[in-house]
């Protein structure tokens, strides 16, 4: 391959990223199970290796950490059902604080518009109807996506157990793609995915922690009605770059707008998760995740936009820590160093068409930008 030409070289990637999406699309009902279950699998190797350690027999070492697992995930889903039942009581102020703003918002277009109360109400009779066909057609999905998360569920305990059962099989799997001049490459690559996945995976758990009671806690202290629960809702959002903080902003002013008469605890719980976020983003997470892979902006977008194309909400959220393990590969792969550069944080600070040395792949270039960017080598 190294004799063809640049240009059939480029026309091969070209078609091979395409013929990739082409699968990942058809196959995505199997690979989301198994990309979450590798993904899961990683994060749960401390805790296997602390049994395994006091010579517990690995298959049973392994139910333990899934038993752990789905203790940790439990009280997560019973905390979360809990604060819902809170809501549902709340049920009749929340609809006589609903009908509040809405004639409020009604009195106010009527009297900045030319429309009247009585056309407002036909205009959402209209709308409603169409509406509730939306709704038809979505239930008649729904269905479907709840059978499919039942199998999800169902499977990837399954599939977390057989990856650590079969981690050394899979491992030498891998070594034998490869010829054994490269095995040092791979083992090192190898090492770095573990790592950032486990650094970024780990600080995203943590991330939800604290995020729920110090956002939840402010709110709470404040007075704001259902402040666990904004604070739990933000917290999980947020794990989705950029779309969930968004989403997470409108679900906090939805519910305080719901749960309170007044219109001064939105700017509170604007303004809260403003701060918290700010926090967050520019002191917390950086010194628990660490900058040991940074992935641009765009990149990350798109990622998410492409995740959520292909695998809903789970595509979401699995599209960074996947975006991370790409880079890392292509880093290490001379063929495929160029979108490594793509994907990847390393801004020059000239432009390549006035400094030629940026055109080039080395090795030294690169971590002379990842020293500009302040990236941490993850060689750890």
């Amino acid at each position: 391959m190294n004799n063809m030409p640049l240009s059939v070289r480029r026309s091969l990637e070209v078609m091979g990223l395409f013929f990739l999406g082409w699968i990942i699309v058809l196959g995505k009902g199997l690979l989301t199970p198994l990309l979450l279950a590798f993904f899961i699998s990683i994060m749960l190797l401390p805790v296997y290796r602390f049994f395994h350690k006091r010579r517990v027999p690995e298959a049973l070492a392994i139910v333990l950490s899934l038993l752990l697992l789905g203790i940790a995930v439990g009280l997560v889903v019973w905390f979360f059902s809990s604060q819902i039942a809170n809501l549902i009581q709340d049920f009749p102020v929340i609809q006589k604080n609903v009908t509040n703003h809405l004639n409020a918002l009604s009195a106010w277009i009527e009297s900045k518009t030319p429309y009247s109360s009585e056309e407002q109400l036909r205009f959402i009779n209209e709308q409603s109807n169409k509406l509730l066909g939306f709704a038809g057609n979505l239930l008649t999905g729904a269905a479907g996506s709840v059978t499919s998360v039942l199998i999800l569920l169902g499977l990837l305990p399954i599939y977390i157990f057989l990856v650590l059962f079969y981690r050394n099989l899979l491992l030498r799997f891998v070594f034998l793609w490869f010829p054994r001049d490269s095995h040092e490459k791979v083992e090192e690559t190898l090492r770095e995915m573990q790592v950032i996945i486990k650094s970024y995976l780990f600080g995203l758990l943590i991330q939800v922690s604290y995020m729920t009671v110090l956002l939840g806690g402010i709110l709470l202290i404040i007075g704001i009605k259902h402040a666990l629960l904004i604070g739990l809702i933000f917290a999980f959002l947020n794990l989705i770059p950029y779309v969930g903080a968004l989403l997470g902003n409108i679900i906090g002013v939805l519910l305080t707008l719901a749960s309170s008469s007044e219109l001064w605890p939105i700017l509170v719980v604007l303004g809260t998760i403003a701060g918290v976020q700010f926090l967050d983003n520019n002191i917390l997470m950086p010194r628990i995740v660490g900058s040991k892979v940074k992935i641009n902006a765009l990149a990350t977008i798109v990622g998410v936009i492409v995740g959520g194309e292909i695998a809903g909400i789970a595509g979401m959220f699995l599209s960074l820590p996947i975006i991370a393990v790409l880079k890392v590969i292509f880093d290490r792969s001379e063929p495929f160093k160029q979108w490594g550069v793509l994907f990847g944080d390393e801004r020059p600070g000239r432009s390549p068409m006035e400094v030629p040395i940026l055109r080039r792949k080395s090795e030294r270039v690169r971590e002379k930008l990842e020293a500009e960017n302040k990236i941490e080598p993850p060689h750890k």
